[in-house]
C-alpha cells in the first residue's frame, strides 16, 4: 500500500512540474502576475509533494496499516484536482 501512496505523490510531482513549466511560459509570454502567483503555488505544492514522497520512504515503518489508505486517499483526491488544473490549463 506504501507504493501505492508513493507513486500517487510521485505523479502529482510529475504533473506540478508540467503545471509548472505551463505557467512560466505564460509568464514569458504575457507577464501576468497571476500565472507568476500559479507558478508559486506549483513550486510550493511541488515542494510539499517531494518532502512527501522522501517522508513516505524514509518512515515507511513509522506508518500503521491503518494510516496508509488514507495517505494513499490524500494523493488521489490531490491526483484528482492537478488534472483538472492541467485540463484546465491547456
Amino acid at each position: 500500500m506504501m507504493l501505492v501512496t508513493v507513486s500517487l505523490a510521485s505523479v502529482n510531482s510529475v504533473l506540478l512540474l508540467i503545471l509548472l513549466l505551463l505557467y512560466g511560459k505564460i509568464v514569458i509570454k504575457s507577464r501576468a502576475t497571476y500565472a507568476v502567483g500559479l507558478m508559486i503555488f506549483a513550486l510550493l505544492l511541488l515542494a510539499q509533494n517531494l518532502l512527501s514522497v522522501f517522508a513516505f520512504v524514509a518512515m515507511e515503518p513509522l506508518f500503521t496499516a491503518g494510516a496508509l489508505p488514507l495517505l494513499s486517499g490524500i494523493s488521489a483526491l490531490e491526483l484528482g484536482g492537478l488534472v483538472v488544473l492541467l485540463r484546465i490549463t491547456l
